[in-house]
């Protein structure tokens, strides 16, 4: 679409002379010291949606970038941590808001300690992973809306509507950020996607209508971000389509919701049940009794499980890949 993206910077001669390339604004810089070990890997890799998230990138120099929609307006977040300390470096309009958060983004809010193992298992993890803090956004869509597009389909399918939808309708990153990187579309850009978009990006009718029903009401749920994460999972569930599910895995990305076990999953039921029992054919109620000893530290607990890696072997084929976009 013209004029959606900007030109990118060249070189034209005028009248003999040369027009110079566009520097960049500088960036915003600020530093931080955790009060602990930080594994910005573990932190922040709950906000990355696939391989291919136009929104997250790990480079191999250690760095971890974050494009994101503030209130301020579209921010690029460069994060990166040697000998204990870690930089923050920002762009674009959104770029203090980013900063003045970028001790939640990285878990300072968060209380490791008030987590008391009960199992081995949990015990060893923790010690071996002693890095794992929980990130607090402070953003509400950002988290919904993929959580919404991961309902009840492969996470490969969800994934590939999330990158389709915000290179097409996102607008390119702030600053330096690496190639194809995009800040996610505004509330009213998401209503204003057309319905043969959605089904071209494989999402049905029943998820796009859940997004447009969220957008509309955009700014009630991000000041959800204000609330205690229970009355904020109640205050999104209003919402027709977003359950007990969706909420749980937004709060624990917008507010590091420390106890907000995702109930309603496909498979974590049966990987709690196998971890701390050996029964992998437990249902969400058996989870949540075995998770009762950790009750405040739920989900905690549940990282730490799919982070030691003792997880049942398949025995049942993948979910088949639908692809409504070829209807």
């Amino acid at each position: 679409m013209a004029g959606r993206f900007a030109p990118r910077p060249t070189r034209t001669t005028v009248r003999g002379g040369s027009v110079g390339v566009p520097r960049q604004a500088p960036a915003r810089v600020r530093d931080w010291t955790p009060d602990g070990p930080l594994d910005l890997g573990l932190v922040l890799g709950p906000l990355r949606r696939g391989p291919g998230d136009p929104t997250f990138r790990a480079l191999p120099d250690g760095s971890v970038w974050r494009a994101s929609l503030t209130p301020a307006g579209p921010g690029t977040l460069r994060v990166t941590q040697r000998a204990g300390e870690v930089r923050g470096e920002a762009w674009g309009p959104g770029a203090d808001w980013l900063l003045d958060r970028l001790p939640e983004l990285l878990g300072a809010a968060d209380d490791p300690s008030a987590f008391v193992p009960r199992h081995r298992l949990l015990a060893l993890t923790r010690h071996r992973r002693p890095g794992l803090r929980l990130t607090r956004t402070g953003l509400v869509l950002e988290s919904l809306i993929p959580s919404v597009l991961e309902q009840k389909v492969t996470t490969g399918d969800a994934y590939r509507a999330w990158r389709l939808l915000v290179r097409a309708y996102g607008e390119p990153a702030p600053g330096p950020a690496p190639e194809r990187m995009s800040v996610m579309p505004a509330p009213r850009t998401w209503a204003l996607i057309p319905s043969w978009e959605w089904h071209r990006a494989g999402v049905d009718d029943k998820r796009a209508s859940t997004i447009l029903r969220a957008v509309r009401v955009a700014a009630r749920l991000e000041e959800a971000v204000a609330m205690p994460p229970a009355a904020a999972r109640q205050r999104l569930e209003l919402v027709s389509g977003i359950g007990p599910w969706t909420s749980a895995e937004t709060v624990q990305r917008s507010h590091g919701a420390a106890d907000a076990v995702t109930v309603g999953d496909l498979h974590l039921p049966g990987i709690v049940g196998f971890a701390l029992a050996g029964d992998r054919h437990a249902d969400d109620a058996a989870m949540l009794s075995l998770l009762e000893p950790y009750a405040g530290q739920r989900h905690r607990a549940a990282r730490l499980i799919l982070l030691s890696g003792r997880v049942p072997e398949r025995r049942a084929p993948r979910m088949p890949h639908g692809d409504i976009g070829r209807f």
